[in-house]
């Protein structure tokens, strides 16, 4: 695998689109000089083995029912809820972004797209108020890593997909840590705002009345996510099935409640999603090609072996497997880092006795955090594009927010609780 890897890591210095470097470089395994008595017709039962996993079918369904929620109005209102909630607060537009990441989980699903609509919708208002550029874009940008741990979530089904974990419990373990993420980056956008001068909205906290009205406004929004965990634990759908649900459940509220999906809506729709699957899932498939050369050569095999020989203590080991994380997150993206290190880090981390849903929520938010740092952020240049800085200013703002998220994430680490409570209350294991 060592050519296999190099061959990668050049492709992706000289700029190759990474889903085509990860198909050419897994393509260089099975050359004869390479690797003996691997026939070369594998590359393409690979490509196509790859995408033939049911669970995988939730993703696209999500992809679609989150485009579906943001052209129906569902999005509009929960801005309205979450400024009616943080109106009193100082950098209230950034608590903003904090609660509206918090409410979106249940929408979009994709940390990348919720960094981009927040941008858009928030960063034009906050320009106006005084905040500086590289501040918004770091608030929206990192905010939305919240998103990837409220289910669903698109990193936990494909980390719960190749690594055969319940999708089910994923989608109840995201809820304790992202609503305490939630709570860490609101704390620190208020130090960090009153430091900047960003008054609130308004003098007091909006009254229950103005609360209930915004509640009621999102309650179609607000009761989606629900849904979805009640019918997943009481067996009524698949995590697949939810998906096609989700899409079912949006088009109901955007065409018989909000009367906002209209035909053209939907087509524009139907475009988005196709752009957005065809990213996702090329992914999917030509990792399945780099995929085999790992479990061929062996390569969980002998990196449990190795980092088995360094501790076999749970939280050292957690914290040598996250440093390695926020490494590959610099440098690659979070889809592919969880197809190819899932079935690398799960063995080690089974071994050593750690559940495998803790782990879970703790890659996806590490690795996620990946899409604000730089050299390779999405997110960084996307939220950076958008607000008209430069990427550098804005990773610079960032710091003291990746703070916070790490603070969540050594709590998932330390008390495996933080994670496995409502699982484990919902599913009774």
């Amino acid at each position: 695998m060592g050519i296999v890897i190099l061959a990668f890591l050049c492709l992706l210095i000289l700029g190759m689109p990474v889903a085509f470097a990860i198909g050419i470089a897994g393509s260089v395994f099975f050359l004869p000089f390479v690797t003996e008595g691997v026939h070369i017709s594998v590359v393409v039962q690979k490509v196509v083995a790859s995408t033939q996993n049911f669970t995988l079918l939730a993703i696209p369904l999500f992809i679609f029912a989150g485009n579906l929620m943001n052209n129906t109005g569902i999005t509009s209102r929960l801005v309205k809820l979450a400024n009616v909630i943080t109106g009193h607060m100082f950098g209230n537009l950034g608590q903003v972004s904090c609660v509206l990441s918090t409410l979106m989980g249940g929408v979009s699903g994709s940390a990348n797209a919720d960094a981009a609509m927040e941008c858009r919708v928030l960063g034009p208002e906050m320009t106006k108020r005084g905040y500086p550029r590289p501040y918004s874009a770091a608030v929206n940008g990192v905010t939305s890593l919240i998103t990837a741990t409220i289910p669903p979530s698109m990193g936990l089904i494909i980390y719960g997909s190749v690594g055969e974990v319940s999708i089910g419990r994923l989608f109840a373990g995201g809820f304790v840590p992202g609503f305490l993420m939630m709570a860490a980056l609101m704390f620190t956008i208020r130090r960090t705002a009153k430091r900047r001068g960003l008054a609130p909205e308004r003098a007091k906290p909006a009254s229950p009345k103005e609360v209930g009205l915004a509640a009621v406004n999102g309650f179609w929004a607000l009761l989606f996510p629900v849904i979805l965990i009640v019918g997943i634990r009481f067996g009524v759908f698949t995590a697949s099935e939810s998906g096609a649900f989700a899409c079912m459940y949006a088009i109901f509220v955007g065409v018989f409640i909000y009367r906002e999906l209209t035909l053209p809506v939907f087509f524009r729709t139907l475009k988005d999603t196709a752009s957005d699957i065809g990213l996702i899932m090329i992914l999917v498939a030509f990792s399945g090609i780099f995929g085999y050369g790992i479990v061929y050569d062996q390569v969980p095999q002998a990196m449990a072996g190795f980092l088995m020989g360094l501790t076999d203590n749970q939280i050292i080991m957690q914290l040598i497997i996250i440093l390695l994380l926020v490494a590959c997150g610099m440098f690659i993206e979070t889809t592919v880092i969880a197809l190819l290190l899932t079935p690398i880090l799960l063995p080690v981390i089974k071994t050593i006795g750690v559940d495998p849903v803790q782990f879970g929520l703790v890659m996806m938010t590490v690795t996620t955090m990946g899409i604000m740092t730089p050299p390779v952020g999405i997110a960084l240049y996307t939220t950076s594009a958008i607000m008209g800085c430069k990427p550098e200013e804005t990773a610079k703002q960032t710091i003291p927010f990746i703070a916070a998220v790490l603070v969540v994430v050594a709590l998932c680490v330390c008390f495996k609780d933080v994670v496995l409570f409502i699982p484990n209350l919902i599913f009774k294991t």
